[in-house]
């Protein structure tokens, strides 16, 4: 059976039920409230159970588990494709029943609730470091229009800025003066939430092995590897690295036909966070690969990749490598050093 929620002017209160004996057809339908959901349910016999993976669906999905049913949460980028007629959340329903036939859709994962409080951390950690960028650039902006150029970089800019405001010689005016102040202290608060959120996704690291092996990687630390786990959760459900690394978007999309083979740019598809991730380890790798003490064959390659093809190329096809390396890591549960001593 499948489940499509609707929603009000409040929340999502409304769940539209479609349930099938055989493919092609629909022998109940129920629309029901949020009160009335679970109850439904515990009615039912064991049954596997159709969701759309969007807001609360992982809760949803965890509360019908323990009822005995087997949840399955489907990507609504893949369902919409099976909708016939206007979007209703009837049709939605109905289209999710079709997109379970087709083998090749993979389903979500059921999250804990130890990957939801990891991943609700890393939410709140971007949202601060979001607000946090969007305050230095308005200051950056302003004090432009005075003539004073602040650096590039968070640190580094805040510490410029903080001087620039306390300089009575400067040409500020007295009257922006405080406001620009109380900016600061803002930018100073929301580091601190910032440092505060990493403490607590290290403490709750410390239980998870998955997390100390990805940390063996190079390029990968406490964001990345917490990041991954609560993201992903079962590394398994990935035939090979290379479908990992597809499945975060940094494969080239591939435009063929008959005899022609042509591969163009990543395709972008899966979490644009993980992704950003990634890319930003892979460019740390890059930034210390000229460094004697941190020589290796990764680092190697990776240099050779950046003389022949440049900079960006060479970080995005190191991000694709990590991801690959992670696969295997997180796999196999051993360290970086131990796969690379087997390969």
């Amino acid at each position: 059976m499948s489940v499509r929620r609707g929603k009000d002017h409040l929340a999502k209160t409304v769940f539209e039920v479609a349930v099938s004996d055989r493919p092609g057809r629909i022998t109940l339908r129920r629309r029901l409230s949020r009160s009335q959901f679970l109850r439904f349910f515990v009615q039912q016999p064991a049954a596997t159970i159709l969701l759309e993976a969007c807001g609360s669906a992982h809760h949803w999905g965890r509360e019908l588990q323990r009822l005995g049913h087997a949840v399955q949460l489907l990507p609504p980028h893949h369902v919409r494709r099976y909708r016939a007629g206007n979007k209703t959340d009837a049709a939605d329903a109905k289209a999710l029943l079709e997109a379970y036939r087709n083998e090749e859709i993979l389903s979500v994962p059921v999250k804990s609730v130890d990957q939801q409080a990891l991943t609700a951390l890393h939410r709140l950690r971007s949202r601060l470091l979001a607000t946090r960028t969007a305050r230095i650039n308005t200051l950056r902006g302003l004090l432009r229009e005075f003539g004073h150029v602040v650096p590039k970089g968070g640190r580094l800019a805040v510490m410029r800025l903080q001087a620039l405001i306390d300089d009575p010689e400067t040409s500020i005016p007295g009257a922006l003066r405080p406001s620009f102040r109380e900016v600061c202290q803002e930018i100073r608060t929301l580091t601190e939430r910032m440092t505060a959120i990493e403490a607590q996704l290290k403490s709750l690291a410390d239980g998870i092995p998955a997390v100390a092996h990805l940390r063996s990687i190079p390029g990968i630390g406490l964001l990345i590897a917490t990041a991954l786990v609560a993201f992903v959760g079962d590394v398994r459900r990935f035939r090979s690295g290379r479908h990992f690394a597809s499945y975060l978007g940094i494969t080239p999309r591939e435009f063929s036909s008959g005899e022609l083979h042509h591969r163009g740019r990543i395709t972008k598809h899966g979490d644009v966070y993980l992704r950003m991730l990634l890319i930003h380890g892979a460019r740390s790798v890059l930034a210390s690969a000229t460094q004697r003490s941190k020589s290796d064959p990764l680092r190697q390659w990776a240099q050779g990749v950046a003389q022949r093809r440049g900079h960006n190329v060479a970080t995005v096809a190191l991000a694709n490598r990590l991801a690959r390396i992670a696969w295997a890591v997180w796999r196999e549960e051993r360290d970086f050093v131990e796969i690379t001593q087997v390969a």
